[in-house]
This record gives C-alpha cells, structure tokens and sequence, in this order.
C-alpha cells in the first residue's frame, strides 16, 4: 500500500536518518519507536507528504488516502462540538448534494431511451454507492458514538468548539480525523490528550480498524493492545520486528547485545591494527603491511552502537526532608467556576509515603486539585491543611512551556538554583542526559521529551517531601518513563500523580482517587486493582449507561467489536484467550506453591526453640514474592477479562 525506498534526511551535513525502506500494507499494525529526536515524527511527516527527503521516495498506491495527527495542530473556534466534527463527512456531504440534484434532473426528463439519460441514471448510481461505501447511512450515528468514545458528554454536543480547553479540542481533531475512515492513520502520540477510558475505546477502535495503523506512542500498555509489528528507527537505521512492543524488547535486547560484542570486538582489532601501525610505520621491511592495514582501516564500515544503550539517566530524588505522619488532610473540597462545578466533596487523608494516583476523565478537577493541594488556587468549598514540614515539588503539565526559549539548557537551572547546589549544576544535568554541548543548547530547539527531562531536572533542586506530579511522562520516551517510575518507587516522600499511562503507574501507586461525576472516590489499591473494580474496560457498557434505552435503541449502530465476528477474529481471540488463562494458571500454581512454603515455614516457627537468622530471610523474601505473584495475577486476570469481554 505504502513503499519507503531508501529514504534519507539531512540537515547542513547531518545526517537524521540514510537510505531505509519498508513496506505498509493493509490492515498493518505498526508502532514506530526509538529514542527522542530519531526522526519518527519526520518519517511520519515524509509519509503524509508534508516534508520531502535529502533522498529516496514515498510511494503510494492511487487509492490510498492518509489520516495524519500531529503532537500539536492548529485547531478552528468557529463553530459547535457537533458542527465542527461534521466537517468529516465534507466529502459524503457534496455527495449528498450532488445526488440531490442529480435526483430532481432524473425526475424531470423524458427521454427514457436516450444515451444523455442512461449517463445520469450511471452517474447517480455511482454517487449512491460511494455514498453508502463513505458511511452516509450512518452518519449522525458514527458522530455521536466516536464523541462519546473520546469522553465527550451528549450535553456539550451544541457547545461551541472555543469552550473547550486545548487537550479536548485535540480530541475533536482526531473525532474528525476517525470518521474520514482513511486507509492508514499516522498517529504521532494520540494518547498524550486522552484519558485512561478514551485510550481504552480508542485501543478497541484501531484493534478492529479495517485499515492499517502507524503510530508513535509512549504508551507501552498502548502499543501492545494496539500493534502487531514494531519497528524501530536507531542511529539512522531501521529495524523491523514481526512482533508487539513487550516481545520487541525482549528481542532487541538480545539484538543489541550482539551488537556491543561485534563492537568490541571490532574495537580492539581496530586497536591492534593503530598499534601495528604505530610501531612499523618507518620501517621499510614493514612498509607494505603498514598501508595494507591502513587501506584496510579506511574500507572498515565502523560499528556503532546507540548512545542510550551506553548512557544510564541517573535520576534520584534528593532525600525527602521529614515530615508530620498527617501530609494533608482534604475536608469537603470543592471547586466551581462560576456557575460550572467541577467536582465536590473530596474528604480524604495523605499521609506519609502515600503514593497516589489522581485518575478520570480530562476536566474532572485532578488537575484544578492538583492546584489546591500545591496553593496556586484556591478551594470553592473546604479546606485544605498540610502537615508540619510540608515541602513540596510541583511539576504542572505545561511546565515545559513556562521555561524561557531563548535560555540555554544550563541558565535554565542556574537561574532558579540557589547555595552550594550550583557548583553540582552540570552532574545534575548529566544524571538527565545533558551532556557535553547539550548543556548549551537554547530551549527552543529542544525535543519535547528533552523539555520535559530539563523540567524535571529543575524541579529537583530542591529537597522535598511531598512531590505533586501532573503529567509528567508526556512527551518521554520508553527508557525515561522506566527510570523516572524507578526514582518515584525509591523515594522516600510522598507523591500525588496525574497521570493516564497504567504501565507507569503500575507498581508504584497504592491509592487511587477517581475523579468522577462530580465527585471524588477513593479505590485502596494499584491501579489495575481499580481499573477492575470500575470494569472501564467495557467502554460500551459506560456509552450504554450514559443513554436512555429509547435513545440507545434509536441511535446506535454495531462497531466492528460489537457485530459478528469473522473466522479468523474468533480463532484468534479463542488463541489470546487461552494465552492468558494460560498465564492466570501458571501464577496460580506459582502462588500456591510459595503459599506451601510460607505454611512450612510457620510450622516450623511454632515448635522452634532456637532463633535461625537464615529461616527468617528466607521466610520474608517468600512474602515478598507472594506479594509480587497476588499484583502479577490481579493484573493477568484483568487482561483475561478484558479480551474475554470482548
């Protein structure tokens, strides 16, 4: 559908990305990955023809339309929620116009046999077709479940599109982009402006898309429910994986370790060959081997080996000052806007080494929570009392952008930093892969994830103990999303995060708050724990409870998900059943085997008379891995329900 021939980019002499070619085709379900600044965007740029190349070229077939989203677009405030994601269906609409007319033609003439009415009879056949084929039928009906999909309400439909904050008016953009039906969509981080229940819906929708799919998401729970191939741009090369996100680690791991040993291998013969060079160059006798080593050096293709596989980002937070055991106590907080009421009664109590989880739909209040906790604004209703020695790091979601362009990397942080710590300035910066002339780059020209990184890297120069983030893996890449959740688990304070991507919060939360309806509900677990609980993972039956049943019954239509399955679509959901009923048992017996262990061990305690120091390590480190064995299968049987539910 879609052929890349040796593309090749370069800007004054450097080289982006040289000569890489692969194929699209039909219902393809790939995820673009690497690290920030590889070039992922400008290949998808280069696919929808909106930037060329150095070299190369991009070829389509005649048929194939393209549906591009960029990370950031121009968006219109001219007209209603519905009017303005109508603009789809522009071209079904000058159909419906054209077949209007050539209705009332057909109507008025009277030469039944002439060759000029058998081309109009032609023509409105065709109109017709193509009107049905482009979703005409069904068109009012496509908008307003791809609207409630997204998290819009029925109650904003007639709202104009300026109302809207700019995350959502994103999600009108992709509604619009969704509806057109393209045959591949190029999607540059979707997930960045929805919430965990549109991720999921829209997970659902590409999973059953009858076309094919390119995406660059952060998101790795995304991209394994939504890929089926990955490919990965690296050093200016591709390489490409017949397999999902979770799989292509393990295979690039394997890969990349490879490719160290050829390195160093071809290391030291290049070191043997510059000592042998060195040694015999002025020597006569030696003069022919000497060039031929030289010549031979020259024709070396030269291994290379990213320089993220070699760099560690070293974050760590500074040790949390110490506080009160009460960081915060929440008493029927609100907050409204004028006559809009955002959310209300929020009555809960953060203590110490919380880690907390925010969750809900966009415009619920976690981010306006998030404000009152930190003191930026102020409650409608209720109040809210922070412990003694409270100190806390704020990281908001637009903190990148409040960051002056014209700074360099360093001035960013020399201006805020204060004491001794600026003499540590540059280790800090390295710790967040700012390195050698990194460090006097302007902000500017600063990739979004390295924005975020030099964010965050402010934020900590200082202590605190009571961290709020909003946010703050949007824009990173895989690797310092797994480093940051890292340094979040081993920190010693308290943290209060918003976030939508489950993979990071998995693990280091053990609260969530939803932010729902109005209101705010406490859930005492991880995040998988509430995601069950509230069973977001059946989107149809949140649209289902959102109408009235002579509504639902008047307006919807089957989505490829909710019709009957095909062949194939059985087998392979009967196969991904089996997988994961497999992967529920295997902890099961896991778990009960580590049970029988702990049980011996407690019989064994019972009737002892001497203290053994080896016995109790080992009892604890099997509480431990039960501990793990309980989360790995809370979370096996989440997905089991998930792809059951389906």
């Amino acid at each position: 559908m879609i052929s890349i021939d040796n593309l090749s980019v370069s800007f004054g002499g450097w080289t982006l990305f040289d000569s890489i070619s692969f194929l699209i085709n039909p219902k393809d379900r790939v995820g673009l990955v690497g690290r920030n600044g590889a070039g992922k965007t400008t290949i998808l740029k280069l696919i929808a023809g909106l930037e060329q190349p150095t070299s190369g070229a991009v070829t389509r077939n005649a048929d194939c339309t393209i549906g591009y989203l960029p990370q950031q677009m121009v968006v219109h405030d001219t007209t209603t929620l519905i009017e303005e994601t109508a603009k789809a269906f522009d071209v079904v609409l000058a159909l419906e116009a054209e077949i209007e007319r050539l209705t009332a033609e057909v109507a008025t003439r009277t030469d039944y046999e002439s060759e000029e009415y058998e081309k109009l009879l032609h023509s409105l056949n065709e109109a017709t077709d193509r009107y049905h084929i482009l979703g005409g039928d069904t068109r009012d009906a496509d908008i307003e479940k791809t609207l409630l999909g997204l998290g819009f309400r029925r109650d904003e439909f007639n709202k104009p599109t300026s109302t809207f904050s700019g995350g959502w008016r994103m999600r009108i953009e992709l509604a619009k982009l969704l509806l057109r039906r393209p045959s591949i969509f190029l999607l540059d981080e979707p997930t960045n402006h929805l919430d965990i229940e549109s991720i999921q819906w829209l997970e659902q929708y590409l999973s059953s898309y009858n076309g094919a799919v390119l995406l660059i998401s952060h998101d790795r729970a995304f991209l394994d429910n939504v890929t089926t191939r990955t490919i990965e741009l690296s050093l200016g090369k591709i390489y490409d994986y017949k397999v999902p996100y979770s799989q292509f680690v393990t295979l690039r791991a394997e890969r990349r370790a490879q490719q160290l040993a050829a390195y160093q291998n071809q290391q030291r013969l290049i070191e043997k060959s510059e000592e042998f060079i060195e040694k015999f160059r002025y020597k006569p006798t030696k003069s022919n081997q000497v060039q031929s080593r030289i010549k031979q050096l020259d024709k070396l293709e030269r291994i290379e080996v990213e320089e993220e596989d070699l760099a560690t980002m070293n974050i760590k937070f500074p040790p949390a000052p110490r506080s009160g055991q009460i960081v915060a106590e929440i008493k029927g907080v609100g907050k409204a806007f004028g006559s809009h009421r955002v959310f209300s009664g929020a009555e809960f109590t953060i203590h110490k080494g919380d880690k907390i989880a925010l969750v809900g739909r966009n415009g619920e209040g976690k981010t306006t929570f998030a404000r009152i906790l930190i003191g930026q604004t102020e409650a409608t209703e209720g109040t809210v009392r922070l412990g003694a020695n409270v100190s806390i790091g704020y990281y908001a979601q637009n903190q990148d952008d409040l960051m002056d362009g014209e700074f360099t990397v360093y001035d960013t942080l020399d201006r805020v930093a204060v004491g001794d710590i600026r003499t540590r300035l540059r280790d800090i910066l390295g710790a967040f892969l700012f390195r050698g002339e990194d460090v006097d780059k302007k902000v500017k020209v600063l990739s979004g994830g390295e924005r975020s990184r030099l964010a965050m890297a402010r934020m900590m120069l200082e202590p605190h103990n009571l961290l709020v983030l909003d946010e703050p893996t949007n824009h990173m890449d895989m690797r310092s999303k797994d480093i940051l959740k890292e340094a979040i688990r081993k920190f010693d304070g308290t943290v209060v995060v918003v976030s939508h991507d489950r993979e990071f919060l998995d693990g280091i939360v053990d609260k969530v708050y939803e932010f729902r309806d109005g209101g705010v509900r406490e859930y005492l677990g991880g995040i998988y724990y509430f995601l069950e609980k509230r069973k977001i993972e059946d989107i149809r039956e949140i649209e289902r409870k959102a109408v009235t049943p002579k509504q639902s019954s008047a307006t919807s239509t089957p989505t490829p998900s909710q019709g009957k399955l095909s062949y194939e679509q059985k087998k392979e959901q009967e196969k991904l059943i089996r997988k994961h009923r497999k992967a529920v048992e295997t902890i099961e017996a896991q778990t009960a085997e580590v049970e029988a262990q702990i049980a011996a061990y407690d019989t064994k305690f019972a009737t002892a008379t001497d203290y053994n120091a080896d016995d109790y390590k080992a009892y604890d480190a099997l509480k431990q891995q039960l501990d793990h064995l309980m989360h790995e299968w809370e979370k096996a049987v989440y997905e089991l329900e998930l792809v059951e539910g389906e």
